[in-house]
């Protein structure tokens, strides 16, 4: 199916079924079309993640690579076995 010709019926799979179309190029995924509520998710994540991500770095400035990465490993062996336990 080519967007091209189809737009409209991939607008309204997106809108109204709340489906995803993935678009290819060359047999190659190059975009996504998804509902408006679904993208407006992902921003909002994204940019909760950007924030994170900022003051993680402002928190852990000065501190060696290593000992970082150990910390963030111990972090996530903990989060995981709390997982298991419920």
């Amino acid at each position: 199916m080519t967007v091209r010709q189809n737009l409209g019926d991939l607008l309204s799979e997106v809108q109204y079924r709340k489906g995803k179309v993935i678009i290819t190029k060359a047999g190659k995924p190059v975009a996504a079309l998804v509902d408006i509520a679904l993208f407006e998710r992902i921003r909002k994540l994204d940019e909760e993640f950007d924030q994170m991500r900022k003051e993680f770095a402002r928190a852990f400035a000065g501190v060696p690579e290593k000992r970082v990465e150990a910390l963030v490993d111990e972090a996530v062996k903990e989060a995981r076995a709390r997982r298991r336990r419920k």
